[in-house]
């Protein structure tokens, strides 16, 4: 299974970026899909995920500015980033996870960089 990024780039704080990651090499429906983010010198962070049955989360610092969606028949998952702040500067990973019991496993993309000037 590969999951590729796509979308991040460079913007000005108070705009808007928009991510998308598609998971190929399957024909297995993920069980959950999300994002992560790690900002030069921190951890891996959860950003936004989303079960197969549409449940969401948020980390309480982006709640209110994104928006994480997904199309189960594709195994694509998005992230709608509003208000980005120059804190929500970090390379930004997509994770998929696929299986169950002694199966289930997770993959990661390789990351898109997202940086917010000032």
């Amino acid at each position: 299974v590969q999951l590729v990024e796509s979308g991040g780039g460079l913007v000005q704080a108070g705009g808007s970026l928009r991510l998308s990651c598609a998971a190929s090499g399957t024909t297995e429906i993920a069980n959950a899909m999300g994002w992560y983010r790690q900002a030069q010198g921190k951890q891996r962070e959860l950003v936004a995920g989303m079960s197969d049955e549409d449940h969401t989360n948020y980390d309480t610092s982006v709640k209110g500015r994104f928006t994480i969606s997904r199309d189960a028949a594709k195994n694509m998952v998005y992230l709608e980033m509003n208000s980005l702040k120059p804190e929500d500067t970090a390379v930004y990973f997509c994770l998929g996870s696929f299986g169950v019991g002694p199966h289930a496993r997770d993959y990661w993309g390789q990351g898109t960089q997202v940086t917010v000037s000032p």
